[in-house]
């Protein structure tokens, strides 16, 4: 994996764009993934239920991967019961998820008929997508993990063009801090209510506006811009050298009173020339 370490996340992202093809490629061919995506391929077609897709360690693990949604697979039960559930019908699991993970999952799964009937997992087409999805998932969860704000910002591009309304963002956590940022709207606005939310998003921005190619590049780099510089304050702030310095000048009459050394007060006696300079 390349290192970002240290870098501003500007830089960051332009080497990864340089890079990303070979990056990912290095992804799927790692001795680790690549037996994944084997037994993802030879075991998925003879699934056809959602508890029959649970009790697949190998093929549960990597779709949940693809969906990011590692963090949940100890919930075996719950995932059945959101593939089992109809999406169409109103109070149903699955439209009650305000984790947005939940229903992109649902939706690429494909389960019909109560979860019990699949025809995407004996499609190699299919197969080939999550496998791409499990590939780009894992190249964004490894950069996240060096950059924070490069990963948001990988994860958006990921997901804007798939965008269909303002609910799509504000119910996925890392789209709604993003776009929460680039437009200045404080944080405290996810205390309102979600149609509230969208309201004051809507007055803000043209969401259509994603599907311009040039306009999610110029909202990617305000994002890293904003996101770097209020990081550095945020570093700066509880720099204890910085608040040394802000106490002494804060204190008395104002003025900075540098602190003093008495160099004659220093016992020298247990060094000498040779071992300081030789």
């Amino acid at each position: 994996m390349l290192s970002i370490t240290g870098m501003s996340s500007q830089l960051a992202l332009k080497l990864l764009d340089a890079t990303q093809t070979r990056e990912m490629t290095l992804i799927q061919d790692s001795p680790a993934n690549a037996r994944a995506i084997q037994k993802f391929k030879d075991q998925v077609a003879s699934i056809t239920t959602a508890k029959d897709l649970v009790k697949n360690y190998d093929v549960y693990s990597f779709v949940m991967g693809a969906y990011n949604l590692k963090d949940q697979m100890f919930g075996k039960a719950m995932i059945q019961k959101i593939l089992e559930s109809d999406k169409s019908q109103p109070g149903s699991l699955v439209s009650k998820m305000t984790d947005s993970r939940f229903t992109t999952f649902y939706d690429a799964m494909g389960f019909t008929a109560n979860g019990t009937q699949n025809s995407n997992f004996a499609n190699p087409a299919w197969q080939d997508k999550v496998v791409q999805r499990f590939v780009q998932q894992t190249y964004i969860n490894d950069e996240a993990k060096q950059n924070a704000t490069v990963g948001v910002a990988l994860e958006f591009r990921q997901k804007a063009p798939s965008v269909k309304s303002w609910y799509d963002i504000l119910k996925d956590k890392n789209m709604g801090a993003f776009m929460r940022r680039v437009l200045n709207i404080p944080d405290g606005v996810v205390n309102q209510t979600l149609d509230q939310q969208v309201k004051i998003f809507q007055q803000k921005y043209d969401i259509t506006k994603l599907k311009d190619p040039a306009e999610m590049q110029k909202l990617v780099q305000k994002y890293v811009i904003m996101s770097d510089a209020q990081n550095a304050a945020a570093t700066t702030a509880n720099n204890p050298a910085v608040s040394l310095v802000t106490d002494a000048v804060n204190s008395g009459s104002g003025a900075y009173v540098p602190a003093t050394l008495d160099i004659s007060t220093i016992d020298m006696s247990g060094f000498s020339a040779g071992r300081l300079y030789g």
